[in-house]
């Protein structure tokens, strides 16, 4: 893997640059026909983890002759990732701003995909891959401890207007599941009422709070109070919404350290939603209970539709998820077969991987 690994990128970078490398990086299906390619199976959540460590190896000692570097990579290695992409701003000698621009990024789509995407996926694996340009992409796995399928994320900064509303390029999964996606263009209203909440007074939402646990068992069933011109409009809640929701298994009457969050959120007053996102101490249920609360009091319904993209690669000859894309399909094979006649690899080595990619 490492070998042709070295060989692939070498070739893209020489042919269509260090950013077409990066924007690649992002697809998700090109980076499963990749993992592929390298001998790697296909349906495997240990596919990221290992094609990240082995094009990391790869390109060991020739980051600056390709002009692309990957930082970070699975578990502790993961939280190293700010680390080391200072470490190269410091060997390319890259303006501070810069530098800081990409850690900040890179930890925010960490933040993105464990706080505002709420699908049961546990972030173990973030890799940041860039250029000496400025181009990045992202490439994070998460774990679903109770059923033991594993979920990939794709960013790419090409595609980025906004850090917390739709940011992806795709997102590949074994399934589709029950999701708060509080990224999403429907959730636009949420994002905006859970801003005006902390930007207010901690008092006031201490009391809405106060409205959802009175209200909080059960909440499928919960009603509560909307203030509208001085009457009380009552809110019902499908219970479908909330089935299987994680908020189902959380009690908001015993969490001094959501209070503290939300009194440090209120005293900062941050001026957006990415800023809140971006607080220290900001995490999952933080913007859980927001979400919440914009939606039962005031009536900002957050997307509960799973975002994910990309099931499989090129779909199934049986039609599951659906039938095989051959457009897509042939494009990655002439794209992957032109690549290996050119590396310098012998030939019966060539042999077995072409077999592979028509096989």
């Amino acid at each position: 893997m490492v070998r042709l690994g070295r060989e692939m990128v070498w070739l893209i970078a020489q042919e269509s640059g260090p950013d077409e490398f990066i924007r690649r990086i992002s697809d998700p299906v090109w980076f499963q026909s990749l993992g592929t390619v390298l001998a790697f199976d296909w349906n495997a959540s240990g596919l990221t983890t290992i094609l990240t460590a082995a094009l990391k190896e790869a390109i060991r000692g020739r980051e600056k002759q390709l002009g692309i570097f990957i930082c970070g990579g699975k578990g502790k290695t993961s939280r190293k990732t700010p680390e080391e992409i200072r470490d190269w701003g410091g060997i390319l000698a890259l303006p501070t701003p810069k530098v800081d621009n990409l850690v900040y990024n890179s930890k925010m789509a960490a933040k993105v995909d464990s706080s505002l995407v709420q699908d049961g996926f546990q972030i173990y694996h973030h890799s940041f891959f860039f250029s000496q340009n400025g181009a990045w992409a992202v490439v994070q796995q998460g774990m679903n401890a109770v059923n033991q399928t594993a979920r990939r994320y794709h960013w790419h900064s090409e595609k980025i207007t906004d850090l917390v509303c739709e940011p992806h390029s795709g997102i590949i999964s074994q399934a589709k599941v029950p999701v708060l996606d509080l990224s999403a263009q429907k959730s636009c209203d949420t994002r905006k009422i859970s801003t005006e909440l902390v930007q207010g007074s901690y008092s006031g939402l201490i009391k809405d709070i106060e409205i959802i646990r009175k209200h909080s068992s059960p909440l499928s069933q919960m009603v509560s109070f909307k203030a509208n011109n001085n009457q009380a409009t009552l809110l019902n809640l499908a219970h479908t919404e909330f089935y299987r929701h994680p908020v189902l298994n959380e009690d908001f009457s015993k969490s001094k350290y959501l209070e503290k969050i939300l009194a440090k959120a209120c005293d900062i007053k941050p001026e957006n939603y990415e800023s809140l996102l971006a607080m220290e101490g900001v995490g999952p249920k933080t913007m859980r209970a927001l979400s919440l609360v914009s939606e039962v009091i005031y009536g900002a319904k957050p997307s509960y539709e799973d975002p994910a993209r990309y099931s499989f690669a090129h779909g199934g000859k049986d039609a599951t998820p659906y039938p095989v894309d051959r457009k897509t399909y042939d494009n990655s094979i002439q794209f992957f077969s032109r690549l290996v006649a050119k590396t310098k690899l012998p030939f019966y080595e060539k042999r077995k991987i072409l077999a592979r990619l028509v096989g």
